[in-house]
């Protein structure tokens, strides 16, 4: 049993019930007790003036790459937890594509069972929407559902066979599980390693085409809508792939979608000079993209705000560009980089935070992602307006690999509370 805290004069943002006012907020048994104003606390509680900064529900991130099993030099959970800690994540989302994939029941449980008590923060496996990840043989749905799984992937491969996709769709449904696919078709991907444009033409690096995703999308929404199926477009990277997601919601179809941090808010132009800390999948694309996902973000399309989080070490990307892996850490930058949409006047706050708590908590049908009297006590405390710089030496992923290394930043994690207790305090120190 952790100690009551009561947390005071904090502004409280919670963006499901549309709270947003200074209030105490009363945490103990690892739930909030209480919200309100002047509330009388035990004896033995430990205060927490939180004055100037904003109270609001920890971060649920959707798609978190770890290397474990089978990769632990790139993270570990133990790992993923500290950065996730650090950047007032409380719930992450394992993606099923570790050695050997997390495609049955047995695997769901031993990440489970490994994460208890050794990670700071809450740990949910993705399960494998085929054996491998393979793409041929639909995984154990009913299975790894029973046993922890708390949504079907094929990882960041997309599944080639329409029969087979469909099928998952339709198996998927008669467990009411949802199914996230990387809308991406390999045969228009090739060996690209970068958005499409004029720029990749003058870098001479082979482009991906957004008809890469966009096909993928129109046909995977055209199963969803066949099936019935629940169906989750993981990543959308354009404005043209965004704007058929829109229209799919829109005829009332079970669809949604997630956008990472980077795509709201880089652009191809951050590859620079061969940036391979800005080789990423899908592709920075063009400001033009990035300016519709934002409008999306804010008109609701868009459902989960996520990390994207896929730590390579240095020997995959000091390299050249073409050679080197993609991928980005994002745990730690997940917070600040989504705030900088607010300080640039893109978002409303609260749409930003609620695409980063009750969105992804809604799509998973999680307690967590609010604040209100019997909600877990997985919070954050962090202040908008602090300014730092970006250095990815200092991340604590045992990855380095950031595109927002060396940028100037504004908004800050001050706190991390997970189960009413205190895993990260504003020095930066876990616990």
């Amino acid at each position: 049993m952790t100690q009551p805290i009561l947390i005071q004069n904090a502004r409280t943002i919670d963006p499901a019930s549309g709270l947003d006012e200074v209030m105490d907020v009363l945490l103990a048994d690892g739930v909030i007790a209480q919200v309100g104003t002047d509330i009388e606390h035990p004896s033995h509680a430990q205060i927490i003036d939180a004055t100037a900064l904003i109270l609001a529900p920890g971060l649920i991130d959707l798609k978190v790459k770890t290397g474990e099993p089978g990769f632990e030099h790139r993270e570990t959970l133990q790992s993923a937890g500290h950065a996730a800690a650090a950047g007032g994540v409380t719930t992450i989302v394992i993606a099923p594509d570790t050695q050997p994939v997390i495609d049955d029941a047995a695997l769901v449980e031993y990440i489970r069972r490994s994460s208890r008590g050794t990670s700071l923060v809450n740990i949910l496996p993705a399960g494998a929407l085929t054996q491998g990840l393979h793409g041929e043989q639909i995984a154990e749905i009913g299975l790894m559902s029973e046993a922890g799984a708390v949504l079907f992937s094929n990882g960041d491969t997309g599944i080639p066979n329409a029969d087979i996709m469909g099928k998952a769709l339709s198996y998927a449904g008669a467990f009411n599980a949802l199914v996230s696919c990387r809308p991406e078709d390999a045969s228009l991907t090739g060996r690209g390693v970068m958005h499409s444009g004029e720029l990749s033409s003058r870098l001479g690096l082979k482009g991906i085409p957004i008809a890469a995703e966009t096909i993928a999308i129109a046909r995977d929404i055209a199963l969803a809508e066949y099936t019935g199926g629940r169906l989750l477009i993981d990543q959308v990277s354009s404005a043209a792939g965004i704007a058929m997601v829109r229209d799919a919601k829109a005829k009332g179809l079970e669809i949604y979608c997630t956008v990472s941090v980077h795509h709201l808010t880089l652009n191809e132009l951050d590859v620079g000079e061969y940036r391979t800390f800005a080789r990423l999948s899908p592709p920075l694309r063009a400001e033009s993209d990035r300016q519709g996902l934002i409008t999306a973000l804010c008109d609701g399309t868009i459902d989960a705000i996520v990390s994207g989080h896929d730590p390579r070490p240095a020997e995959e990307k000091r390299l050249p560009f073409a050679e080197s892996s993609a991928g980005a850490c994002g745990l730690e930058t997940l917070l600040s980089g989504a705030l900088s949409l607010v300080h640039h006047g893109d978002a409303e706050l609260s749409v930003v935070l609620g695409a980063l708590t009750s969105g992804p908590a809604d799509l998973l049908d999680l307690p967590a992602g609010r604040i209100a009297a019997n909600a877990p006590a997985d919070l954050i405390l962090f202040d908008l307006e602090q300014p730092w710089v970006c250095d990815a030496g200092q991340l604590l992923s045992k990855s380095k690999n950031t595109p927002f290394d060396g940028r100037r930043m504004q908004g800050l994690t001050h706190a991390t509370l997970v189960a009413g207790a205190v895993v990260f305090d504003r020095e930066g120190r876990c616990k």
